[in-house]
């Protein structure tokens, strides 16, 4: 049970820093708590754990407007921040994670504001079927966090021209563009600031939970320890790793999200594979390379691989399965 909750704002743009302070406030966060982590990137890509930036965005065009590429710990697609968007981070014991009552925070804010958004899909949040709010989630041990976007009022036109959506994904969206699917909470309520949208976010987490909030010290905080994770996440190993050409890729896109596999096949076995995916298990692209690295490059070797990983997981285990079975091996 939540016995107290906690507010943080952050009061850098830095994606690196602030990606950093959600990963220590994650640590620190005591039991029967629940942190709400409010944040701004400034002209930032953030790319899911398991995507591959190349495909995700246009990283020379981002460079040279002096933008940003960051990698999060969380599964999911790309988004693009900048001032006009609002971060938010639900921070908790894994025994108090509720996905339902930390997103009723959001729909709470904004209906204070007279905006009617409603929950939609595995992660969406939208107002008259445009998406506004993009979630994705993170486990680890005994602790959670569920974070997401608020787009108040972001640069479309620059959001449109740095992110790449797979024309798969759009066609399962039954829409032409990534800026004809989203809406800034602007167009429902002019006058909506990101300062004003945090003073909401805050209300409707003490109306929710029930109780009040408490502002999280800053002198709280490790400031050696986010140094540390700040390099971290800023660091090219991080972001994009190495490149290397791969002799097998095939790629195919499901209800549960995309898959890219690329495989180093040598004498018969695969020495190496590299797997991206958007899909909101951020566990699933690391176990798929571990089960498939060093086993035979052969059809039923394949399969055999996936039954056995993937057994818990039916539907996974079934579409990675059909997507095999599909190639010429």
């Amino acid at each position: 049970m939540i016995d107290f909750i906690q507010t943080f704002c952050s009061d850098s743009l830095d994606p690196y820093y602030n990606l950093a302070v959600e990963q220590h406030l994650m640590e620190l966060v005591p039991a029967r708590c629940c942190i709400l982590y409010l944040w701004q990137n400034q002209n930032t890509v953030v790319i899911g754990r398991n995507q591959n930036p190349w495909r995700e965005c246009r990283m020379e065009l981002l460079q040279r407007e002096d933008g940003r590429l960051a990698r999060r710990l969380s599964g999911g697609g790309a988004v693009y921040h900048d001032v006009g968007n609002l971060n938010f981070t639900f921070l908790l014991a894994e025994s108090e994670y509720h996905v339902q009552r930390q997103l009723t925070v959001v729909t709470e804010a904004c209906r204070s504001l007279g905006i009617q958004a409603e929950l939609s899909g595995r992660n969406d949040v939208l107002v008259d079927g445009k998406k506004f709010s993009g979630n994705a989630f993170y486990k680890n041990g005994e602790k959670a966090y569920h974070h997401g976007t608020l787009m108040v009022n972001v640069d479309k036109e620059k959001l449109g021209r740095y992110l790449i959506p797979s024309k798969a994904k759009l066609e399962a969206k039954g829409v032409s563009s990534v800026r004809s699917r989203v809406a800034n909470l602007t167009e429902f309520s002019p006058e909506l600031t990101c300062e004003k949208m945090k003073e909401r976010m805050i209300e409707a987490f003490a109306d929710v939970y029930g109780l009040t909030p408490r502002v999280l010290p800053k002198e709280t905080l490790d400031h050696t320890v986010i140094s540390t994770l700040q390099a971290h996440n800023s660091s090219w190993e991080w972001i994009c790793g190495p490149q290397q050409s791969f002799t097998f890729t095939c790629e195919k896109r499901f209800p549960w999200g995309e898959v890219q596999i690329q495989l180093d096949v040598k004498g018969g076995s695969i020495k190496l594979a590299r797997v991206y995916s958007d899909s909101m298990d951020w566990t699933c692209a690391p176990r798929l390379e571990a089960c498939l690295a060093g086993i035979p490059f052969v059809k039923t070797s394949l399969l055999a691989a996936i039954q056995m990983e993937f057994q818990e997981h039916p539907v996974i285990c079934q579409d990675l399965s059909c997507m095999f079975a599909e190639q010429e091996i």
